[in-house]
């Protein structure tokens, strides 16, 4: 049974944070899938992501292509998991379920904090899994380092 980690992104934008959490969940041998909502913003991460400057080198693709069951990270809009992901990442409000905390080892819901729509949908989503009797963790970065806040 997984758990799911919430990440309220303050100090530093998705493109800086991402990037570090990618990197210790490769670390850690699992497959990922970065989940989103819009299928341009997917674009957009695509590239920040083969430009990182200094960062480990990120392997990825985005869904779609004949390759989608090779790529150790995996950029989709859509619920399916076709590399065999162990860790689901979403953003922008893209949505998660409580099956998908049970079975993976971890789910990683990022979101901007200083977008009141985002703080809003993060909450929802905190009390839908929480409620549904999934493990969940608050993590801020506003002290200017990571802390946890809370866990249910």
């Amino acid at each position: 049974m997984g758990a799911a980690y919430f990440y309220h992104l303050t100090e530093r934008p998705l493109e800086a944070t991402l990037p570090m959490l990618l990197s210790r969940a490769m670390g850690q041998g699992w497959r990922v899938v970065v989940r989103g909502a819009n299928p341009r913003r997917m674009d957009w991460l695509d590239q920040k992501l083969w430009l990182l400057e200094g960062e480990p080198f990120l392997p990825h693709g985005l869904s779609g292509g004949p390759h989608d069951a090779d790529q150790p990270v995996l950029l989709t809009t859509d619920p399916a998991m076709p590399n065999g992901a162990v860790c689901l990442m979403t953003m922008d409000g893209a949505e998660v379920a409580a099956d998908e905390v049970e079975r993976l080892e971890r789910v990683c819901v990022l979101f901007d904090g200083n977008d009141p729509a985002a703080l809003e949908k993060a909450r929802s989503q905190w009390r839908a899994l929480t409620n549904a009797g999934c493990s969940a963790q608050y993590w801020s970065e506003a002290s200017g380092r990571w802390e946890k806040k809370a866990e249910s």
